[in-house]
């Protein structure tokens, strides 16, 4: 039954393949991407409609999938596992987290899958459990670029809510100097999502690390402030 489950999903991409879509789907990462071709809407549609034929599956049952389709290294079948993660977000457990942390390490390889994995999953798993927030600081201690960039990019949604605003700045105090432009992009991002409820703290952060603090991520960590504080962080 599984089988026919992920047959028919690579089916419909494959029905779905555009040429431009897949040459599009390069710029998720600096290396090659496989992908059908197929345009996330699209993707997203197909993700909803087999989920819904999953009803009588356990969670378990559905993770298994889920594991199938991120071991494929195909993008559009790592969003649809992706997707499905999610919509079981009512039913996460502790216990789930050693799987979401397996798929970042052992499976993503682009920014896309990194970033609606932890944007969704991991965040919704964090903000439900925060004991393991001292998780994310070991994944920002990883050697995998993939894993540093989830440590930041998992809190963003939580950040929005103004949650976690300690943990924030010990995870970019970890990432502070990474060489990696994606990792500095993504705690950029995260502060830069910080920044609305917590302007002023923002600020004196990157005031403190504006010597060492790559411009890249700097850049991002001022987006959303007023021209004169930007013009303060960016003064040599």
């Amino acid at each position: 039954m599984n089988n026919d489950i992920i047959s028919t999903i690579r089916e419909r991409l494959q029905q779905n393949a555009d040429e431009e879509a897949r040459i599009a789907s390069q710029h998720f990462s600096k290396e090659p991407v496989k992908s059908y071709g197929v345009k996330t809407p699209t993707v997203r549609q197909l993700s909803k409609r087999i989920f819904k034929r999953l009803n009588s599956r356990t969670k378990a049952e559905i993770f298994d999938l889920c594991d199938t389709l991120w071991q494929s290294g195909y993008l559009e079948e790592s969003i649809i596992a992706c997707d499905w993660s999610f919509y079981l977000r009512k039913k996460y457990e502790p216990g789930d987290f050693l799987r979401f942390r397996n798929w970042v390490d052992l499976y993503v390889n682009n920014w896309a899958s990194c970033d609606t994995l932890s944007n969704h999953t991991i965040g919704e798993f964090i903000e439900m459990y925060p004991r393991y927030l001292p998780e994310l600081k070991n994944f920002a201690r990883s050697e995998n670029r993939w894993m540093r960039r989830s440590a930041a990019v998992s809190l963003i949604v939580p950040a929005r809510k103004g949650k976690f605003l300690t943990d924030i700045f010990e995870i970019a105090d970890l990432l502070l100097i990474d060489k990696d432009d994606l990792v500095q992009k993504g705690y950029g991002w995260l502060l830069k999502t910080a920044s609305v409820p917590y302007q002023q703290e923002v600020f004196d952060y990157v005031m403190d690390r504006k010597t060492v603090m790559p411009r890249t991520a700097l850049r991002y960590a001022i987006e959303k402030m007023p021209k004169v504080l930007k013009k303060q962080a960016m003064a040599k």
